[in-house]
C-alpha cells in the first residue's frame, strides 16, 4: 500500500472495499481511530429529532454548542471556535497566528504540514529519537523556538499515541509568549485522567479539540478549538458562513454533556489497549510503541517482510491497517492499528499470527479460540427471527426455516433462550420448555431438548413467576429478583446454545417480544444479546395483517442502538392478504428509510394445521397429563387401548408416536423397566441413534425378554420403528462401526431378517402403502441398516419365555424363533420398507417399517387403534376422531416460504451454500 494510495489518512473504507475485494461492510478497519463502543445510542434519537430543523439555516454562530463548550472547559464562550471538523479549524490557524514558520516534531499528523504550507509558511521538522520512542524533547523543541514561529504538538501523539507533559508545556509557552503552540487533543477523551490544556491555559496556546473520534461519529464532521480571544475572533472572520450544520451543532452540545460515555470508553479503551499491546509483542518481529491512546504504533524488523506487504496480505482477508511510511522519520517498517472491540481485535492477532507464521499461541488467540468454541458463531450458521411485537408470526417462520433448512440436507436445530408461558411441555427427560420450540423441533425432526429453550418463565403473579433454567425450576421470583438474576440466566442460556449448536449444521433462533422494548433492552438477553452472541444475522418479522407493519418497521430501527442495527440484516412482512404488487412502494420506502432490504412477503395461510406460539396444547394436550410412567397395576378401568413405548437411551424421531397421544381412547405408557410394562395392547420400539447400544440396554434391564413373553402369548401387537424394526430381528451387522464398536450382535429374533449398517445414510420422503389396512401412509426414512427378510408363508409364533420362568429364553440373549415374513409396507416405486407376520386379528401380531411418521396419517392411525380395541373387546370406532398429521402443515408451509422469501440472500447471509433438495 503505498502514499498515494492511503493519502496521508486511514479510515477510507471505500477504497480499502476496492483494494480488499469486498464489500465495505466486511472490511475491519484499523487504519481509523475511532471509539471502538461505537457511537452513543442517543445520537440517532437526536438526529431524527431535529430533522425538522434543517428546512432553516444553522445559527452562523453556532451559540448553543460553543456555551456548552465553555461550560464543559470552564472557559468564555468567546475562547471556542467550532468548526467543519478539526481540519477546517486547522487550516485557518497558520493565518490567524500571522507567524512565517511552523515547526513540527515529527512524527506526526501530516494535515499540520499541510495546512502550515498552505498558508505558505516555511515548515521545518522536527524528528524525535526512536530509541526515546518517539516522545516530545521539550529542551530539543526550545533550541528551535523563536517569536515568528508557530509549533504544532499533538498530545496525544499521531501516530505514537505518546502525551508530553501539560506542565512542560505551559512552561514553554510561557517562556516563548511570542510564538504560538498548537496543541491537538484530538484523542485527550481518549485518556484517563489527563491534564487538558483547555483550562489552564496559555494566552499563546491554541487547544484543538475532536468530538467525532470519542462519540464514534467521524462522518458527521465536528470540531472545536479554545484559544486567546482576539486569535478566535480572527479565525471566525475567516471561517465561511454555515460551516457547521444544524445536526452537528445538536449533537456536539449534547456530546459534551456526556461525561459518563467518555468515562465508560477510556475504561474500556485502556483495558483492550493493553491487552493488544502484549499480544503484539508477543509475535516474533514486532515491537509496540508505549502509547495512552486508542492506537498503537507497531514497528515490523523482518527481512522477509515490510509493513505495506503485511497490509496487503491482511486486507486481502478484509482486515485494514494504517501503514505509516508517510509520517515523517518513519518508513516502510512502521504501522498503526486502532485499538478495536476485543473480538475484533482478537480477529486481526488471529489474522497476524496466521501471516507472520508465528508459533506462539498467545492468551488472546487462545482466548479467542475458547471463544470460538464456546460461541458456535464461527462454526455453526445461525439466522434470528424477532418481531416488531408479540405474535407477529416469528415462531411461524422459524418453524418454517426449520423444515427449509432440513429439506436442504442440514442438521438444524430451533433456539429461544427465554419463553414466558404457563403451557410448558415436559420432555423425555422430565425438562419443561416452551411449546413453540416443540413445534420447530418437530419441524426439524429432532425430538425436543430443554436446550432448545433453556429458561422458562411461568407467570405465578403480576410481577412474579417460577424461573425454570435448563428445563429444572430454580425458584419463584419477583421482576427485581429476576432482572438481578439474569447474568446467570444468560450464561445457562448462552451455555446451552453453544452445547446444542456443536450437534448441527444450522441453528435457527427466535426472539422474543419486539427488540424495541426500550425498557427492556439494557437486560435483554433473548432477542439482540442473543444473535450478538450467536453471530446471528436477524430478519424482522411484522405482521400486516394487524396494520402499522411499514411503521413498525421503521420505528424498530430507530429506537436501536448501532450495534444492535448492525444485527438486522432485513424484515420479512408476515400474513398478508391481496396482490404483492400492491407493496412495492411500501417496501421501497421501508428500505429508502432503514437501508435493509424487505427479503419476503409472506401470505396469509388459511388453516394451516400448526399451533402458534403456545397453542401447542391444542394440538397435542397436556403431556403430564396423557402420558403415565407405568404405575398401574392393570386393575384402573380403561374405556380405551394401552399402548407401550420402549423408552431407549438413545431414542430418535419422537413424532413416531406423538401423534398417538392426542387420540382420546389411547393411553400411552413410557416404559423404562419391566416393572412399567402394564399389560399393554401393543408396544413399540422406537428409532434410535444408536441401535446396537439401545439393543443392550434392553437386555441388561430385561425389557427383551419380556417383549419377547408378550409377543409369544400373543397378547400385544409389537411393533418396530426404523431402528427398533432392527432390533425385532435376526441378526444386526455393523462392519464399517457406523454406531458401535461391536461387529455383530444378534437381534430379539420376533421378525426373520438380517439388518447391515452401511456409512450412507438413506434420507428421503416416502408415499407409501399399508398393505393389510390397504391405506395410504407417508412419511420419511432416515436410516443407516439396510434391512433383507426371508419372505414365505405363515411363520410360526415365538416360543414363550414365561413357561421357562420370568427372564428366561429359548435362546440366549431374548431372541426368539422368527417366522418368515409378508410385505406390509411398500412405497411407490415398489421397495418393500415394511415387514410383518402374517395378521391374525385375533391375537395381533408383529411388525415393523423404516417409515418413521406412520401413525400421523389419520385413517391408518384409526385403522391400527381400532384393531387394538376389537381384540380387548371393544367396538371399533370406524371413523377418524382427531386429525393429527403435521407433516403436510409443516410442508405447506416451507414450499409457502420458499416461495415468498429469497431463501438463497438468506442462505448467504449465513454463510451457507444453496444446495439442492435433497429427495422428499
Amino acid at each position: 500500500m503505498s502514499k498515494s494510495q492511503v493519502m496521508g489518512h486511514g479510515g477510507n473504507l471505500r477504497r480499502l472495499a476496492i483494494a480488499s475485494g469486498k464489500a465495505e461492510r466486511e472490511v475491519l478497519d484499523f487504519s481509523a481511530n475511532l471509539n471502538p463502543l461505537g457511537p452513543p445510542e442517543w445520537l440517532r434519537p437526536m438526529i431524527s429529532s431535529r430533522v425538522s430543523d434543517l428546512r432553516h439555516y444553522p445559527d452562523p454562530d453556532c451559540s448553543a454548542l460553543v456555551e456548552a463548550a465553555a461550560v464543559r472547559y470552564g472557559i468564555r464562550p468567546d475562547e471556542v471556535i467550532a468548526g467543519n471538523g478539526s481540519s477546517e479549524i486547522l487550516g485557518l490557524i497558520p493565518t490567524a497566528s500571522e507567524k512565517r514558520r511552523a515547526i513540527i516534531p515529527a512524527p506526526a499528523y501530516s494535515d499540520y504540514e499541510r495546512s502550515a504550507k498552505l498558508a505558505g509558511l516555511e515548515v521545518a521538522t522536527l524528528v524525535c529519537a526512536e530509541r526515546d520512542c518517539f516522545r516530545l524533547d521539550v529542551g530539543a523543541l526550545e533550541s528551535s523556538v523563536c517569536d515568528d514561529v508557530l509549533v504544532f504538538i499533538g498530545r496525544p501523539n499521531n501516530p505514537t499515541g505518546g502525551v508530553c507533559g501539560a506542565e512542560d508545556l505551559r512552561a514553554l509557552a510561557a517562556r516563548h509568549p511570542a510564538a504560538v503552540f498548537v496543541v491537538d487533543e484530538a484523542f485527550a477523551d481518549f485518556v484517563e485522567d489527563m491534564d487538558r490544556l483547555t483550562g489552564n491555559r496559555p494566552a499563546n496556546v491554541i487547544v484543538l479539540l475532536s468530538l467525532t473520534k470519542i462519540f464514534a461519529m467521524a462522518g458527521l464532521r465536528l470540531g472545536l478549538a479554545v484559544g486567546d480571544a482576539g486569535v478566535i475572533r480572527r479565525m471566525r472572520g475567516m471561517q465561511p458562513l454555515w460551516s457547521v450544520n444544524t445536526l452537528a451543532q445538536a449533537v456536539g452540545a449534547a456530546a459534551l454533556a456526556d461525561r459518563e460515555f467518555i468515562r465508560r470508553t477510556q475504561v474500556y479503551v485502556k483495558a483492550q489497549r493493553k491487552t493488544l499491546a502484549r499480544e503484539l509483542k508477543s509475535m516474533d518481529g514486532l515491537a509496540v510503541y508505549p502509547g495512552e491512546a486508542n492506537f498503537l504504533l507497531v514497528k515490523m524488523d523482518r527481512k522477509d517482510m515490510d509493513a505495506p506487504t503485511l497490509a496487503r496480505r491482511l486486507l486481502a482477508g478484509g482486515i485494514a491497517i494504517r501503514v505509516c511510511d508517510n509520517f515523517a522519520g518513519l518508513d516502510r517498517r512502521f504501522f498503526r492499528v486502532a485499538v478495536r472491540t476485543e473480538d475484533e481485535n482478537a480477529r486481526m492477532i488471529e489474522a497476524l499470527q496466521r501471516i507472520l507464521g508465528n508459533r506462539f499461541r498467545s492468551e488472546m488467540n487462545l482466548r479467542f479460540k475458547i471463544s470460538k468454541s464456546k460461541s458456535p458463531k464461527q462454526r455453526s450458521p445461525a439466522i434470528m427471527f424477532q418481531g416488531t411485537s408479540s405474535n407477529a408470526g416469528k415462531s411461524i417462520l422459524a418453524a418454517a426455516f426449520c423444515r427449509v433448512l432440513l429439506q436442504d440436507g442440514f442438521r438444524v436445530a430451533p433456539f429461544k433462550s427465554q419463553n414466558m408461558s404457563l403451557n410448558s411441555y415436559v420432555t423425555r427427560d422430565g425438562g419443561e420448555m416452551g411449546r413453540a420450540q416443540v413445534v420447530q423441533a418437530q419441524a426439524c425432526r429432532i425430538e425436543p431438548d430443554a436446550r432448545m429453550n433453556p429458561i422458562l418463565l411461568k407467570p405465578n403473579s403480576d410481577t412474579g413467576a417460577q424461573v425454570i433454567v435448563r428445563g429444572k425450576p430454580v425458584g419463584c421470583m419477583n421482576v427485581g429478583e429476576y432482572i438481578r438474576y439474569k447474568p446467570e440466566a444468560f450464561k445457562a442460556a448462552k451455555e446451552s446454545f453453544a452445547s446444542l449448536a456443536e450437534e448441527c449444521d444450522v441453528m435457527v433462533l427466535e426472539g422474543a417480544g419486539s427488540p424495541a422494548e426500550v425498557n427492556l433492552k439494557h437486560h435483554d438477553i433473548v432477542n439482540m444479546n442473543m444473535a450478538r452472541y450467536a453471530g446471528a444475522p436477524v430478519l424482522i418479522v411484522g405482521d400486516i395483517d394487524r396494520g402499522g407493519v411499514f411503521a413498525s418497521f421503521v420505528g424498530t430501527m430507530e429506537v436501536l442502538a448501532e450495534w444492535e442495527r448492525a444485527q438486522v440484516a432485513g424484515f420479512i412482512v408476515n400474513r398478508f392478504r391481496g396482490k404483492e404488487a400492491l407493496l412495492k412502494d411500501a417496501l421501497e420506502y421501508t428500505v429508502r428509510h432503514t437501508g435493509r432490504p424487505v427479503f419476503g412477503v409472506v401470505p396469509h395461510i388459511e388453516k394451516l394445521g400448526l399451533p402458534e406460539e403456545d397453542s401447542v396444547s391444542f394440538k397435542s394436550g397436556r403431556r403430564e397429563e396423557t402420558i403415565s410412567q407405568g404405575a398401574g397395576n392393570g386393575s384402573e378401568p380403561c374405556d380405551g387401548v394401552k399402548i407401550a413405548i420402549i423408552d431407549l437411551p438413545h431414542i430418535s424421531n419422537f413424532t413416531d408416536f406423538d401423534a398417538l397421544r392426542i387420540e382420546p381412547d389411547v393411553k400411552l405408557q413410557v416404559v423404562r423397566s419391566c416393572r412399567d410394562l402394564d399389560h399393554p395392547d401393543a408396544v413399540i420400539l422406537p428409532g434410535s441413534k444408536n441401535v446396537i447400544r439401545d439393543l443392550a440396554h434392553l437386555r441388561e434391564n430385561g425389557l427383551d425378554r419380556e417383549i419377547v413373553a408378550l409377543a409369544s402369548e400373543g397378547k400385544a401387537e409389537i411393533i418396530g420403528l426404523c431402528g427398533g424394526y432392527q432390533m425385532l430381528g435376526e441378526q444386526i451387522e455393523d462392519p464399517d462401526h457406523v454406531e458401535s464398536a461391536n461387529g455383530a450382535v444378534r437381534g430379539m429374533g420376533l421378525l426373520a431378517l438380517s439388518t447391515s449398517m452401511a456409512r450412507e445414510k438413506t434420507l428421503m420422503r416416502v408415499e407409501a402403502t399399508h398393505c393389510a389396512a390397504q391405506l395410504r401412509v407417508h412419511g420419511y426414512e432416515i436410516h443407516h441398516g439396510r434391512s433383507v427378510p426371508r419372505w414365505g408363508g405363515a411363520g410360526e409364533r415365538p416360543r414363550s419365555a414365561r413357561n421357562s420362568g420370568r427372564g428366561a429364553s429359548p435362546i440366549s440373549g431374548g431372541q426368539a424363533s422368527a417366522g418368515r415374513l409378508q410385505p406390509l409396507v411398500v412405497r411407490d416405486d415398489g421397495e418393500v420398507i415394511g415387514t410383518g407376520t402374517p395378521d391374525n386379528p385375533a391375537t395381533g401380531g408383529i411388525w415393523g417399517t423404516y417409515l418413521h411418521g406412520i401413525f400421523d396419517a389419520d385413517r391408518f392411525r384409526r385403522w391400527f387403534i381400532d384393531r387394538l380395541r376389537t381384540r380387548r373387546g371393544l367396538a371399533a370406532v370406524g371413523k377418524v376422531r382427531v386429525a393429527y398429521d403435521l407433516e403436510p402443515a409443516f410442508e405447506r408451509l416451507a414450499d409457502v416460504v420458499r416461495r415468498s422469501v429469497k431463501v438463497n440472500e438468506i442462505y448467504r447471509l449465513m454463510g451457507l451454500r444453496s444446495v439442492p433438495r435433497r429427495q422428499r
